[in-house]
């Protein structure tokens, strides 16, 4: 089977990956610290504003989430507008949903980041290599063995990882 790349720029969100990506992340009605040190989260993982004491519903939430995916989705054709499956493209912008549109482009000094620059470079498994440096919540290693305080994070990556090397 033939897996076609196409532009960035020509590709949109799936619903599957929008429902896998709302289910992944659960709902909740209340902000909450999902994580020790971590920032408020409300919603389907929204955190963006998001302060103590805040509240939505299932609907408000869904809206603010499809507009927080279509800021992703900018973000990823204005930093890595290169040629990538549907798959490929849903996987980075879930990256995306999951890390922040600033940090999926550009690292702390304001260069590209990992991803972008192997994605730039046609380097896809660069690409996939690139998300195991993503391992941190606050200043926690999530990869480190035995870890109690975000071993789901390091699962997703684990996995996104594993999904993006299959796609190759």
């Amino acid at each position: 089977m033939s897996r076609q790349r196409i532009l960035a720029s020509a590709l949109g969100f799936s619903a599957a990956a929008f429902i896998t990506l709302a289910v992944h992340e659960g709902y909740t009605d209340q902000a909450v610290i999902p994580i020790k040190g971590d920032v408020p989260t409300l919603g389907f993982g929204q955190t963006q504003g998001v302060k103590m004491g805040d509240t939505t519903t299932p609907i408000r939430a869904l809206i603010r989430f499809k507009s927080e995916i279509d800021e992703y989705e900018g973000a990823i054709k204005r930093c890595a507008n290169v040629p990538m499956q549907q798959a490929e493209y849903d996987l980075w912008v879930n990256m995306a949903y999951n890390i922040g549109p600033t940090r999926f482009c550009r690292d702390k000094q304001g260069n590209p980041s990992s991803i972008v620059k192997a994605l730039n470079a046609g380097d896809y498994k660069g690409a996939c290599d690139a998300i195991l440096l993503y391992k941190y919540a606050g200043k926690n290693d999530c990869s480190v063995p035995n870890n109690k305080v975000c071993p789901g994070l390091w699962k997703r990556r684990l996995e996104a990882h594993a999904t993006c090397l299959s796609l190759l």
